[in-house]
């Protein structure tokens, strides 16, 4: 079945919209907070980039301080995109608590909830419109020209290989 782009892209941009957001890089924390989750910053064990953690009073995303930033960022945005796409019961104890680990197939998107929630993190952080006014003007995107690449990717708090990625989703560049 394929992910639902079009539902999500209308949710990204009512999210824009809603929170007042014109230009990169998009206030995750205040989008965060505005969806009435809370960010808990920490070291987490292994690899775990990640989780969501449910609660009728108060939602958490957690996040690992040990990864780079731009890592972070998406990690939040993918976490934010289980919370208002997905309502998946991973582990259930006492009420209401669940956990959404984010696992290897997230990363590799192998999954549809994962590429749903990787596609939203994308979206959001590096919405449509924005890139585009990023490229209006230009004829052609230069790949030798690394400079251009990791100013966009600083300019919206990602990696250099999630924004290469997003242009490649958005026929910016060709594989």
């Amino acid at each position: 079945m394929a992910i639902r782009r079009r539902f999500i892209q209308a949710m990204v941009e009512k999210l824009l919209a809603e929170n007042k957001i014109t230009k990169a890089p998009v206030p995750l924390s205040k989008v965060v907070k505005n969806a009435g989750v809370r960010i808990s910053e920490g070291v987490l064990e292994g690899n775990l980039s990640g989780f969501l953690y449910r609660d009728t009073e108060q939602s958490v995303i957690g996040v690992n301080t040990e990864h780079a930033q731009v890592r972070q960022n998406f990690t939040i945005a993918h976490e934010l995109g289980h919370f208002l796409l997905h309502d998946q019961e991973t582990l259930h104890v006492d009420h209401e608590f669940r956990v959404r680990l984010r696992s290897d197939a997230s990363s590799q998107g192998t999954d549809e909830a994962e590429r749903e929630a990787n596609f939203f993190a994308a979206s959001l952080l590096m919405p449509l419109n924005f890139i585009a006014a990023d490229f209006q003007g230009r004829e052609y995107l230069d790949l030798l020209d690394d400079d251009f690449l990791h100013d966009l990717a600083r300019k919206y708090g990602v990696s250099t290989q999630a924004l290469v990625n997003r242009l490649k989703n958005l026929g910016y560049l060709q594989e």
